[in-house]
């Protein structure tokens, strides 16, 4: 059994909307323009409500033979005066010793689309796509040489290479966090100050990397758009493809029930390239897109999670939404809420949360926001998305490194009033 945290706020002295929404007024300026992600639509699985599946999560994921490593948390928030609770993965950052460090076994699965519909031209003024028949395929295990210069050209590989999964020198603020991978890192300046810097890490090991599985798209499911689309208003390197985000999560959890290896207690991540997903019809740009998002399926308490993303570097999202962006983001999500059962005092209006919401999603907040960019071995230089420290939703001061609230200073105050 799990032993309960209860975190004291110290004490001082101890995916928003699309960036082209107004389409005809966009093009009249004839201003270059790209698409910004936008946070994905709650995916439920079961008939559970939130409070039952919170319930469930805490009590089954507890007894279950194949589970994460997870310690649960109690803070009395002073945003709002009231006690929440919650599951985070890795274990109790009051502990010393060997015992502060946990890995998860990580399963990369590349995901190839092959698509049955093809955009031919884009209206400025509707945001809809004109398209026509025909086959395309978007596949991460195949060299790119078009969107990347040199020999490091397959996506799968410049992701398994990534500061996702390898060690980088990260230092925040001018104090060197460790050399260990981007989410550890963020993990470790999140508790700064409670945490034994010398032990404690929360690392995706080992990291196995699966054939690909190959998904037909039926043709109102799913859409691919060449470059030459959006010449006019921008440049791409390579074609984008859009996927209806509840046909994916249905591949995606059927593929966790019979991929070998994966139990609720590893972290299956399905990987797409220049591939994002839709809220609805593809061909309606006004229902683009998220880059990923990190889910669970409750079905019989196994309580398993998973994490679909894309991999993207084809010119339609702004640059700092490329490569590792959302991968940082989804992953740093899930080991702060594995479950998606953690509430927090409502927060919004910053990031991509364009009203309020009230749960612990260290990434929302601050997506758009890059951390710094970090140069691997590869000679290749990956995007990371800075993210919102503990304090930032729960109120200072702040358990982070600095005595901030989010990784790379950006939040120096927590999040403030209860969001209205």
């Amino acid at each position: 059994m799990r032993r309960t945290t209860i975190l004291t706020i110290l004490l001082a002295t101890s995916l928003c909307l699309p960036a082209i929404n107004a389409f005809g007024q966009a093009q009249a300026a004839n201003t270059p323009h790209r698409f910004r992600l936008r946070s994905a639509p709650a995916i439920n699985h079961g008939s559970q409500s939130a409070e039952e599946l919170r319930r469930s999560v805490v009590n089954g994921a507890s007894s279950a033979t194949n589970t994460l490593p997870l310690w649960n948390y109690e803070v009395a928030s002073p945003r709002d005066g009231n006690l929440y609770e919650g599951i985070i993965v890795g274990h109790d950052p009051s502990v010393r010793g060997s015992g502060a460090s946990a890995s998860v076994t990580t399963q990369l699965v590349p995901i190839v689309l092959r698509f049955h519909r093809i955009a031919t031209s884009f209206n400025p003024n509707t945001g809809r796509l004109s398209t026509r028949s025909g086959i395309a395929t978007s596949d991460p295990t195949k060299a790119d040489p078009g969107c990347f210069a040199g020999s490091a050209n397959v996506p799968l590989q410049l992701m398994a290479q990534s500061p996702i999964f390898r060690n980088a020198d990260f230092n925040f603020g001018g104090t060197d966090v460790g050399t260990t991978q981007y989410v550890d890192a963020f993990q470790r300046g999140n508790f700064w100050k409670t945490i034994d810097k010398a032990n404690y890490h929360v690392r995706l090991a080992p990291v196995q990397i699966y054939a690909p599985v190959v998904v037909d798209v039926p043709a109102s499911k799913g859409i691919l758009i060449p470059p030459s689309v959006f010449a006019a208003y921008f440049p791409m390197c390579g074609a984008e493809s859009l996927v209806d985000i509840n046909f994916f999560d249905a591949i995606a959890v059927n593929e966790t029930t019979k991929l070998p290896g994966i139990n609720p207690g590893t972290f299956p991540m399905f990987m797409l390239y220049n591939s994002s997903l839709s809220f609805g019809d593809p061909a309606d740009l006004n229902n683009c897109c998220a880059g990923g998002y990190h889910g669970i399926n409750p079905e019989g308490l196994k309580f398993q999670t998973y994490s679909p993303f894309d991999f993207d570097v084809s010119g339609f999202f702004f640059p700092s939404d490329n490569d590792t962006a959302t991968a940082s983001h989804e992953v740093a999500e899930w080991m702060n809420d594995p479950y998606v059962v953690n509430a927090t005092p409502a927060w919004g209006h910053t990031g991509q949360v364009a009203n309020c919401q009230n749960n612990y999603e260290v990434g929302d907040p601050l997506s758009g926001t890059e951390a710094p960019r970090v140069v691997m071995p590869n000679g290749y230089t990956y995007h990371l998305q800075e993210l919102a420290f503990f304090s930032w939703f729960f109120g200072d001061p702040s358990l982070g490194i600095h005595g901030w609230d989010s990784n790379n200073g950006t939040f120096l105050t927590d999040a403030g009033p209860v969001c209205q």
